[in-house]
């Protein structure tokens, strides 16, 4: 069923919990490929399937006030990468890699990934996930579009945290590797744990 992804490993989790910095870490030092899920969004969107992402096409229509400015509950049941629309997009593009791959982003499901033994989820802290939106300068990106870009964000933040708290639920509830990321933890120790929890030893 999953033919041609045995040599990819997963790296997924909420916004903010350096998935990104840390595939690359670990790409670089074990000579992988990188395969990052937010880079293609746009490229999937455009290639999805309205009758089988109904939220992606609804979302597609959407003004940006009213994509951000509804209640934080209604954008976390209703984003369209949040309930696994394209991900079979996802699968395709990774099926076949012509060298071993770390697949990174926040479209990474704990129910979707098919090799959950080389996986491993992210869950940052509020305050982990503001500093880190902090530091990319990205704290405001989507806020800004809208008419109220206070209540976007705290609605967009309050969202993220939903998300991340049931990232942290259906890890658990599958026994599946999961990191809280907490402030002062630093780069090279998160490294170094996910390369533990992925078998990527510098043997």
């Amino acid at each position: 069923m999953h033919r041609g992804l045995d040599g990819v490993f997963w790296i997924g989790g909420g916004s903010g919990a350096g998935k990104s910095t840390i595939a690359r870490a670990l790409a670089g030092r074990h000579g992988l490929g990188l395969y990052d899920t937010d880079a293609v969004m746009r490229e999937h969107a455009a290639r999805a399937d309205p009758r089988s992402c109904p939220q992606l096409a609804a979302f597609m229509r959407m003004s940006m006030d009213e994509r951000w400015l509804r209640p934080p509950s209604t954008m976390l049941e209703t984003f369209h990468w949040f309930r696994g629309e394209g991900f079979d997009l996802i699968l395709d593009d990774l099926r076949d890699h012509p060298k071993p791959v770390i697949a990174e982003g926040f479209r990474l499901l704990p129910a979707l990934v098919p090799q959950p033994a080389r996986a491993v989820w992210l869950l940052p802290t509020p305050e982990f996930r503001r500093a880190a939106f902090d530091s990319r300068g990205s704290t405001w990106q989507l806020a800004a579009r809208t008419t109220d870009p206070p209540r976007a964000l705290a609605g967009l933040l309050e969202r993220d945290r939903m998300f991340t708290d049931r990232l942290r639920a259906e890890t658990r509830e599958r026994g599946l590797p999961a990191i809280e990321v907490e402030p002062g933890m630093t780069e090279t120790d998160l490294t170094d744990r996910v390369a533990g929890l992925l078998g990527l030893t510098d043997a």
